[in-house]
């Protein structure tokens, strides 16, 4: 099972091991797609957390418990097609390939199962053809 989340840290939580946690007691692991942490100040994670259901719920309530703003991500990626120049900047920050340029027609292919939804496309886009639906 695989969940998104974003994690949001009080300052005093900034410090606190929380991936080693999920792996070491709830045999959860975190893919971190996005982080925003420093010390001293409010940090924020985007997480796919990938184990069994039951675990992943039960590291869900422990984070909680330690003060962890935890949120369920349920945004995708959307490409307003009639906006889209296919200049294929977006394709060079995609870190999984979601986004390719067609090899023959250099138009632009968008593979919803591979993209992580790490928003690096959206503020590449000259033409802000790219955003979330949330």
């Amino acid at each position: 099972m695989k969940k998104r989340v974003t994690l949001t840290f009080p300052k005093r939580a900034v410090q606190m091991p929380v991936t080693y946690r999920l792996a070491k007691d709830f045999n959860v692991a975190a893919n971190i797609i996005r982080a925003q942490v420093a010390p001293n100040q409010i940090g924020k994670l985007v997480v796919e957390l990938l184990g069994d259901i039951d675990q992943i719920d039960a590291a869900i309530e422990w984070m909680r418990q330690q003060h962890i703003h935890v949120s369920l991500s349920l945004a995708e990626i959307v490409i307003d097609e009639e906006s889209c120049v296919h200049c294929g900047l977006c394709t060079g920050v995609c870190p999984t390939e979601a986004l390719t340029l067609h090899p023959e027609t250099f138009m632009l292919n968008f593979v919803r199962s591979r993209c992580i939804v790490c928003e690096q496309c959206i503020p590449t886009c000259p033409v802000q053809a790219i955003s979330t639906n949330i």
